[in-house]
């Protein structure tokens, strides 16, 4: 018995043709959202990047001096002066040698460095900035609230998380026992022991009260992963 082959011939129908002509259209869709996506991703770390270097040249600017025992500070305007006590009726007062230059964004915002906060677990060594802004806070951290570094109270930093390793990110890891050592523009450096560690709203600084008891305390606050709430680090004077 023969056997007859046919082959269905396939026919391009007008419906077909717009089908096609659709996922076409939604191909190139997607390849031009992913390459801006691409883009905005590798913009986004390139300018972490150059934060984080900008950062690093305030901190080899920094000038450390050292002051003896003898002296006290105080502080005058933008300076730090040093009195000496040598001589109770002719008092001298020479500007520090550790003083720092105020610096000016580009938008106008005035600034200067007042300490180093170094965290050796987690690889932090970065310059606090004197004010808290979103231009400075893409910088380096800056002082949110309280005294003058290592003076009695509550010495509170803000710094971004990039969920990298850059700035502040690595900082919600830290646990009870970890060590923050905050470096004075004396050249003074203290450690402090964290104690404790939680998640507030955003809306909530309860976290920068100053009753220590008479304590030095620093506290770090940054942003949990998904951005909603503030991650609150705090940690009390090693003595």
């Amino acid at each position: 018995m023969n056997q007859i082959l046919i082959t269905e011939r396939l026919y391009v129908t007008p419906e077909l043709k717009k089908k096609k002509k659709a996922y076409k259209v939604q191909f190139c869709i997607s390849i031009i959202l992913v390459t801006i996506l691409a883009g905005y991703y590798i913009y986004q770390e390139y300018d972490k990047y150059k934060s984080e270097r900008l950062s690093q040249e305030i901190l080899a600017n920094v000038d450390i001096g050292v002051v003896e025992d003898d002296t006290v500070l105080r502080n005058e305007g933008d300076l730090l002066v040093v009195m000496l006590n040598d001589s109770e009726e002719d008092t001298s007062i020479q500007t520090a040698a550790f003083s720092t230059e105020v610096q000016t964004t580009k938008s106008g915002t005035k600034y200067s460095t007042v300490a180093i906060v170094n965290i050796p677990k987690i690889g932090v060594n970065y310059p606090v900035l004197s004010e808290a802004t979103d231009e400075l806070l893409k910088i380096s951290p800056n002082k949110f609230w309280g005294p003058n570094p290592n003076e009695v109270g509550n010495f509170c930093i803000v710094g971004h998380n990039y969920r990298n390793t850059k700035f502040f990110s690595k900082v919600p890891t830290l646990v009870n026992g970890d060590i923050i050592e905050l470096t004075d523009l004396t050249g003074r450096t203290l450690k402090y022991s964290v104690y404790d560690k939680y998640t507030v709203d955003p809306e909530d600084v309860a976290c920068t009260s100053q009753l220590t008891g008479g304590k030095r305390e620093v506290t770090l606050i940054t942003c949990t992963n998904d951005s909603k709430q503030r991650v609150i680090v705090k940690a009390t004077e090693v003595l």
